[in-house]
């Protein structure tokens, strides 16, 4: 599968069939290099690329998700409750509880051992009611990577750090300074989604997030484990040089998107998945995979998002 990402016109060329010729040619190229399928992702308000993506270029919208997005605050405190505990995996326990976990999901990589062993992935947690002894990571005997579990409830959660490879410094005086005028458009947006002012952060200096990826609970108390997710991300943030915000994305199907904590500060914006078989030419080809319908459960790749 080919993703094509960050596709972009220049509002002085808009309206002139450069986007269909873009996606055009990428396509071909994706084809050339083996691809079976595309993969795009937009807003749902943004109406230009979704009459692009399903009248003009023929994608189907393959899933409906909601980004959270909230800024890090430095002087704010992020306790945890004293019956409520994160644990750090190791990177094998990790792999093998998200094998089998996660499987189920209607979209799971295939190389969840090379994400988590990515130098961009911080690590892989889980939070659990300490009275509960959910996970015993200090058995001896056991095999590595095994971990043993009883029924309650409980959350894991991985960490990608973007603020390193995100870093953007550019100076007006700068032979990209070009480039200015539309990156303070850029953050403009971004700081209206993010219902704070612009000025907070400038475009000469870098603007970082982590993401939480690999979301998965299980039990009847999750609120109240979510809400600790959350603010444990929001305090490591806080030790992450550049970084501003944290992200997560998660299907409007997964079961624990009405778990995500309703603070006011956190903004939500409103996904689209689509995608296309290229070996399908004619507009009235349906491709058999693409018509099973919407996916709601689905895991968010971090290098891809």
């Amino acid at each position: 599968m080919g993703c094509i990402l960050g596709l972009r016109v220049s509002p002085t060329h808009r309206r002139m069939g450069i986007g269909f010729q873009l996606m055009n040619s990428v396509e071909e190229w994706l084809l050339r290099k083996g691809a079976q399928y595309t993969f795009l992702a937009t807003e749902r308000n943004n109406t230009a690329s979704t009459n692009l993506f399903t009248s003009k270029c023929n994608y189907m919208n393959i899933s409906s998700l909601i980004i959270f997005v909230q800024p890090i605050c430095s002087s704010a405190k992020h306790l945890l409750p004293q019956n409520i505990k994160i644990e750090k995996l190791q990177v094998d326990q990790a792999i093998s509880l998200y094998e089998n976990k996660l499987r189920s999901k209607d979209i799971f990589p295939t190389d969840m051992d090379v994400i988590l062993k990515e130098k961009l992935s911080l690590g892989t947690w889980v939070c659990y009611f300490e009275e509960q002894g959910w996970i015993n990571l200090d058995s001896e005997g056991n095999n590595k990577g095994t971990i043993t579990t009883t029924q309650s409830s409980w959350v894991i959660f991985s960490i990608w750090n973007t603020c390193e490879a995100y870093k953007l410094h550019i100076r007006k005086s700068h032979p990209l300074r070009y480039f200015h005028a539309t990156l303070n458009h850029a953050r403009e947006k971004i700081f209206s989604w993010l219902k704070m002012p612009k000025s907070n952060v400038s475009v000469q200096s870098s603007l970082g997030f982590l993401f939480l990826y690999g979301i998965h609970g299980e039990g009847e108390q999750l609120g109240e484990l979510m809400k600790s997710v959350w603010n444990f991300a929001l305090g490591l943030g806080k030790n992450v040089k550049d970084s501003k915000l944290i992200i997560t994305e998660l299907g409007q199907c997964d079961p624990l998107i009405k778990h995500v904590p309703g603070n006011p500060s956190i903004s939500r914006i409103h996904d689209l998945w689509y995608a296309k078989s290229l070996s399908s030419h004619h507009p009235d080809d349906q491709d058999a995979l693409l018509m099973k319908g919407p996916l709601g459960n689905v895991f968010v790749d971090p290098r891809e998002f």
